[in-house]
């Protein structure tokens, strides 16, 4: 039985039970949350060493890693120093998106070595190892999905949400199609004049995903890539789509969550997320970023983190990190880690907003070790306490109790000696 059939047969699973432990909650009622398709715990069957986790209403915001191989670096161990580092620094799942090298064993390796969730995008394999995509058969899809899912897979993104009434709208738009898998399917269906063989063969998708108790990303491959391009008709069109597709899994048992955007200028950020709580019956969703700003190429993980917050603060139950690398090259290992603590930011400083209880927590302790001047607590704080110590063995002053911003003029040190006195 998947989580989402234990959970209507108010079945607690062992699952439930340490998710709930972790986020603090009352089991029963996060049973409740899984019921109604508002939670997911993307924990699939056949990962051994697998730490679940919740996703969704009244939960932590989970934040996700994409890390994965190119045709240029391909090298195994960087992969898995990628998964190492989006560990270390918080990420809570990630996503092997490999389009290099032999991509089943990265895959297997990832999965092996993590205790994290792991999701992929099984079309990109599929695109990659044929010579052009549109020569790809239907059941090719179908085909590296159940490879995916076999091999341990927590979650898979599935662009099933583009249809041949969504391609039209396209042409409207300035950038099209930025999603990869989104853009793969583009061009199967106008070359093969057919419906995309993800939303035709949906069923078949469901059958393997719920065999393994695989949840399903229900893929934007729609997402506005540029400002411009934010909530228009395309992007409604295949956000529709995904509802219904959403209701589907639901009436399966089948977990699922929705990606969401992309590019979103501030002000439409509320509207959008809210938008797809209604068409989508609360299911959790999974945005990339949103970017704010198209301007900041090599910052992008600084342009998400303020899309992440404002999505997250009003629902988004999931961010994808952005790294400095975006739009310009595939991430090394300090990108990652510099991506990764972006969105965990911004995850967290919603989740203050949110007042998710125990959230501030953390900021307090570090109020009180600024408070007393207590360096030692406050790197034990810090979100990354390397940086934190390296900036202060540099700028270390001949006070050790004050930095070299203020020195004998510090703020908190003339407060804390007349606190003292009286």
């Amino acid at each position: 039985m998947t989580q989402l059939e234990k959970a209507k047969f108010n079945d607690i699973s062992k699952e439930m039970e340490e998710v709930a432990a972790n986020e603090n909650v009352k089991v029963k009622e996060l049973l409740k949350s899984i019921a109604q398709g508002r939670v997911v715990i993307p924990a699939s069957t056949s990962h051994q060493n697998l730490k679940p986790i919740g996703i969704g209403e009244g939960l932590r915001t989970k934040i996700n890693a994409n890390i994965g191989s190119s045709p240029n670096r391909k090298d195994i161990s960087e992969e898995l120093e990628k998964l190492r580092i989006s560990i270390k620094y918080g990420a809570h799942t990630v996503m092997d998106l490999s389009t290099g090298g032999n991509i089943d064993e990265i895959r297997q390796a990832i999965i092996k070595y993590s205790h994290i969730p792991v999701g992929t995008v099984p079309i990109y394999q599929a695109a990659i190892e044929q010579d052009t995509i549109v020569d790809l058969a239907e059941s090719d899809f179908i085909k590296v999905i159940k490879k995916h899912i076999m091999d341990g897979v927590d979650f898979i993104t599935v662009h099933s949400g583009i249809t041949k009434d969504s391609i039209k709208l396209i042409d409207k738009r300035l950038m099209g199609a930025v999603s990869r898998g989104g853009s793969f399917l583009v061009k199967w269906m106008k070359h093969n004049n057919k419906e995309n063989p993800l939303y035709e063969s949906f069923d078949k998708i469901l059958f393997w995903a719920k065999k393994y108790d695989v949840t399903l990303s229900l893929g934007d491959g729609l997402r506005p890539g540029c400002l411009k391009d934010a909530t228009d008709k395309a992007q409604l069109h295949e956000l529709k789509t995904l509802g219904e597709l959403q209701k589907q899994s639901f009436e399966e048992n089948v977990q699922s969550m929705i990606e969401g955007p992309g590019h979103v200028p501030l002000d439409q950020i509320e509207h959008n997320v809210k938008m797809q709580k209604e068409m989508c019956r609360g299911a959790p969703f999974y945005v990339l970023g949103p970017l704010v700003t198209d301007i900041a190429p090599g910052y992008d993980h600084i342009t998400s983190a303020i899309g992440g917050t404002l999505a997250a603060m009003y629902g988004a139950s999931f961010l994808c990190y952005v790294s400095p690398a975006e739009h310009l090259g595939l991430p090394n290992v300090q990108e990652v880690k510099e991506g990764v603590i972006a969105s965990k930011i911004a995850a967290h400083a919603a989740d203050i907003a949110k007042g998710i209880k125990g959230a501030r927590d953390w900021d307090d302790r570090m109020s009180e070790a600024r408070a007393n001047l207590d360096w030692n607590k406050m790197m034990e704080c810090a979100i990354d306490r390397e940086k934190a110590e390296e900036i202060r063995k540099r700028c270390q002053p001949e006070d050790p109790m004050v930095c070299s911003m203020c020195g004998k003029f510090c703020s908190v040190k003339i407060i804390k000696e007349m606190k003292e006195k009286t």
